[in-house]
């Protein structure tokens, strides 16, 4: 069996297609599948990728909403390349399925599945549907969602529910491990702090800005992108040597992830598709801060957590409110286990191994395609 993963630009992307990789492999081991990966060139797609021993092959791509005409012509001409490079990939590889797991990287190569008549798995991460997943929701053969709501804004006949998928790290991880491998003290309140693959500047600011306050009662873990680690990695070192030791600054985490989750007492991140895979797996309380995009922003994720019970969310434009609500929920033990209950009755520890085996039905009937596919 051979399956093309395509999607990316960021983590959030990458990840999904990682987990059902990592359960195909696990399901036939002794047949084990061939698998491709079509994301964007540049990105943090091809390191992702390549580590897991995946062949990456990256095609041009750009955001499909934009705010200008140029800027609008410029992305169609970025989708226009990249689906005539994935074309040229997928026909060499033939691929018994494609699997698409949104964002702007996957909109080339899912039409060139299209045009290659090769069956197509299209995946929704958030509980709202980018201009991506629109695009590709009308030429997919199914459609997987992560969330119910989701599942009611997709085309009933080919949709199914499945979670969103995570690495089995982010269930099995423990706090005690965790503080051990990152050098955490064991019994300090801990706040883990992420602004995603890409960072998120005005929320590393914020952050920066308290931190010496919070680092008298407890330890932070923030992972602040690459772009702004350096420039806060200053910050931190004009800190007295007993708040330095406390304050843990990292630009990215990637295996270390589930366990920097399971360390934490509270989390304060950005609402992009892994939180409503990632924060259920480990059971983490979070205070969501979405992203804000031109035309679209992750507050759907957030809202749909906080409605469960499982998280709070605060706007970018409220984010002076967030030391006291920090410091209010981290001393709050009820208010966090009834959020950390809520998380466990969200979780959905089969869902890579329900992706994994869509894929396989699909490649069963990869050869029994009616004219209309």
């Amino acid at each position: 069996m051979r399956v093309a993963f395509c999607g990316g630009g960021t983590g959030g992307h990458v990840y999904p297609a990682l987990a059902v990789a990592a359960a195909l492999r696990s399901i036939a081991p002794e047949d084990p599948p061939r698998f491709l990966y079509i994301g964007v060139q540049g990105r943090i797609d091809r390191r992702l990728v390549e580590r897991v021993g995946i062949e990456f092959h990256g095609v041009k791509a750009g955001p499909l909403r934009v705010g200008s005409v140029p800027g609008a012509a410029v992305g169609a001409l970025k989708l226009a390349a990249g689906t005539g490079q994935a074309l040229s990939i997928l026909a060499r590889f033939r691929p018994d399925v494609v699997f698409a797991t949104g964002g702007y990287g996957s909109v080339g190569a899912g039409l060139a599945a299209r045009l290659e008549r090769r069956r197509l798995l299209l995946f929704l991460p958030d509980v709202e549907a980018g201009m991506a997943v629109r695009s590709l929701a009308r030429i997919a053969n199914r459609i997987a969602v992560t969330v119910p709501p989701a599942q009611e804004a997709m085309p009933a006949a080919k949709t199914v529910l499945t979670g969103y998928p995570v690495r089995a790290a982010f269930f099995d991880a423990g706090r005690e491990a965790g503080r051990r491998a990152l050098g955490l003290e064991p019994d300090l309140p801990t706040l883990l702090v992420s602004g995603a693959s890409s960072g998120a500047s005005r929320l590393n600011d914020s952050v920066s800005g308290w931190a010496p306050e919070f680092l008298k009662i407890g330890q932070l873990v923030h992972l602040a992108g690459e772009r702004d680690e350096p420039r806060l990695r200053r910050s931190l070192e004009a800190l007295p040597p007993d708040l330095q030791a406390r304050y843990h600054l990292h630009a990215y985490l990637d295996d270390e992830m589930p366990l920097a989750l399971a360390a934490a007492d509270l989390g304060v991140m950005r609402a992009g598709a892994s939180v409503l895979g990632e924060l259920p797996a480990s059971r983490l309380p979070a205070i969501l801060v979405p992203g804000e995009y031109e035309g679209w922003d992750q507050a759907p994720n957030a809202r749909y957590l906080e409605a469960q019970g499982a998280a709070v969310m605060l706007r970018q434009e409220r984010l002076h409110e967030l030391p006291a609500m920090v410091m209010y929920l981290i001393n709050n033990t009820g208010r966090l286990e009834a959020m950390r209950a809520a998380l466990a009755g969200l979780a959905r520890p089969d869902a890579a191994e329900k992706l994994a085996r869509l894929i396989m039905e699909m490649a069963g009937r990869g050869q029994q395609r009616s004219a209309g596919e």
